[in-house]
């Protein structure tokens, strides 16, 4: 990739840049970041936050208008700040905005050993929204030899020149930070799916239990390699802080690492990591229990922290594996969850309950129904009403706000108002007084 840029993206992007520099030295930056810690780190009476997460609903959050760069690289920098600012100032809701220039290491992984071909879908206004895998094994009793274990490197020379150019470019106003995920893809079910039909998967479980069991092995040995590599390599950077383990769950804490790490010494046991299987909904507990639950669980003894789940309900698999899981510290709560049932079962400990709100709320009709959505709030503030229960509020899987920005901004609000009657002493940390 060229990261030349030209005198005039040069002299934007730096613009941006300090408009996010600015927005991240505001007070009311600090105060969230300690807000997010409180509710990680587990504080009694910590103040839930509350964030939405944008890139789903790009057509109106990030539309192809607002962009002035021409060059790829340009590009990306470009969306990179603006999206930050943008959080700030149209949706003002709990994120923090950035005080660095983060990019990653140049990671490359063939996971597979073969090509797995997708076509896509579009909506009506030519947004990808759907995808589909042509999944190469198709009867999993005439075994997986093709499927080869997963190969990956890193071009440390590549990771430097960019670093150099970033920290040429923006290096006065941002630090340039190079920032690591923990490598390996821990949603084994997820990866499944691109080796073969849930139909496939699903009578698997009955015809050819063994050899399931072989390619589950593989998936978890592919993610535990991949991870130790990166281990080995002096790659993992700690991501306790204003870093994402689910989608926009911020992993602010003090509970990581648990002793000083230098640069380059990082362990997987000093890393938030997460995980899912969104695709076992289907699946009985016992099932799940036997077939996906060691393979999981195999992973999360590897990490410090980990954060289970997505949109998949936590209640039905709780008592049979995910309460067994290790090092489990945050659950997914979706709208399909027994909320009641979930905040018993976690209350009292130290587990982080991750409420993910009705999307539909905000993304079907073109008007906010404002008491919907404040009675969508309230029901989880008052569940979670006085269980040692630590809280926070992510909205996910918005996929069109119809054009129109006004909804989201006052969605925060009224969540933020809802949060005050709970939580009045907080308001500080949010930034109102």
């Amino acid at each position: 990739m060229s990261y030349a840029l030209s005198p005039d993206e040069h002299s934007y992007l730096r613009s941006l840049a300090r408009r996010q520099a600015a927005i991240a030295a505001l007070p009311v930056m600090a105060q969230r970041r300690q807000m997010w810690t409180d509710m990680n780190d587990g504080k009694p009476g910590a103040r839930p936050p509350f964030v939405i997460e944008t890139w789903t609903f790009d057509r109106d959050f990030m539309p192809s208008s607002i962009f002035r760069c021409q060059s790829d690289f340009g590009r990306h920098l470009e969306g990179q700040f603006l999206r930050n600012i943008r959080h700030h100032e149209i949706l003002d809701d709990d994120h923090v905005c950035p005080d660095t220039l983060d990019m990653g290491w140049h990671v490359w992984c063939n996971e597979f050993g073969i090509d797995i071909p997708m076509t896509f879908a579009k909506d009506a206004e030519g947004v990808v929204t759907g995808y589909h895998f042509e999944c190469p094994i198709q009867d999993l009793q005439d075994g997986f030899d093709r499927i080869q274990p997963a190969t990956f490197g890193v071009n440390r020379d590549s990771t430097r020149e960019e670093q150099t150019f970033l920290q040429e470019t923006f290096g006065d106003i941002l630090p340039v930070v190079i920032r690591s995920g923990t490598y390996g893809n821990n949603c084994l079910t997820q990866r499944l799916m691109r080796l073969m039909t849930m139909e496939t998967f699903f009578l698997a479980m009955y015809d050819c239990p063994d050899k399931l069991h072989g390619v589950m092995a593989l998936l978890r040995d592919n993610a535990s390699r991949m991870a130790h590599w990166a281990e080995q390599e002096g790659l993992l950077v700690l991501n306790n802080s204003n870093q994402c383990t689910c989608g926009t769950c911020f992993n602010f804490t003090t509970l990581l690492p648990k002793s000083a790490v230098a640069p380059g010494q990082v362990k997987l046991s000093d890393m938030w990591s997460g995980m899912d299987s969104q695709e076992t909904v289907g699946v009985s507990p016992e099932l799940f229990h036997e077939f996906c639950f060691p393979y999981y669980r195999d992973l999360a003894a590897m990490y410090g922290l980990v954060y289970w789940g997505c949109c998949e309900p936590a209640d039905p698999i709780w008592e049979t594996s995910l309460s067994k899981l290790p090092n489990l510290k945050a659950v997914s709560i979706s709208r399909w969850a027994n909320q009641a049932y979930m905040a018993e079962a976690m209350a009292g400990k130290g587990l982080i309950f991750s409420r993910k709100p009705n999307p539909n709320l905000l993304g079907v009709d073109v008007q906010l129904n404002e008491e919907a959505w404040a009675t969508e709030i309230r029901e989880t503030l008052e569940i979670t009403a006085g269980k040692n229960l630590p809280l926070e509020f992510v909205v996910r899987d918005v996929y069109s706000m119809h054009g129109n920005l006004d909804k989201p901004r006052r969605a925060v609000e009224i969540a933020r108002r809802e949060i005050d009657r709970f939580f009045p002493h907080t308001c500080e940390a949010s930034g109102r007084t």
